[in-house]
């Protein structure tokens, strides 16, 4: 019985801390990517998510990070949200974390998109949603699905 309790706590410690590494892991890869080639990476974010590339330069001069400024384009599409906004979001929860940013544009914890976070199941693709990017119907299809996502339902 004991064995079964240590177990089980052991399981619940890990399994966050596995989720949590995932995205951590995909932003660590994404920074190196993208200081590795800046105009590559604001070209390929500016395709993805159909903005010019000097909106992106200029959500890169305002991030920390260059991963931190395709997050802020990657919850604005899950939540249909444009980048200003979810700025205004980011600026005051950016020591809370990406799921915490997330719940306050309105992105529900059960959501595909939220699931697709937390596992750090995000892609720098440079295609453009929906030719080529995540088609198969994951998290990141179609730009603007996620307008208005998790308002006026009660599950």
């Amino acid at each position: 019985m004991k064995r079964l309790i240590l177990l089980s706590l052991v399981l619940v410690l890990v399994v966050p801390m596995t989720a949590f590494a995932s995205l951590d892991s995909f932003l660590s890869s994404l920074n190196v990517q993208a200081r590795a080639d800046m105009n590559g990476f604001s070209a390929k974010v500016s395709a993805q998510f159909g903005v010019p590339t000097a909106k992106v330069q200029m959500v890169l001069q305002s991030v920390p990070e260059p991963a931190d400024a395709f997050m802020l384009f990657q919850l604005g599409q899950f939540s249909g949200k444009p980048v200003d906004q979810v700025y205004q979001v980011y600026q005051p929860n950016k020591k809370k974390g990406w799921g915490a940013i997330a719940k306050e544009l309105g992105i529900k914890p059960g959501s595909p998109e939220f699931h697709a976070l937390k596992r750090g199941d995000l892609r720098l693709t440079g295609q453009p949603m929906g030719h080529g990017g995540q088609e198969d119907g994951g998290p990141g299809k179609g730009k603007g699905k996620g307008k208005g996502h998790g308002k006026g339902h009660n599950k």
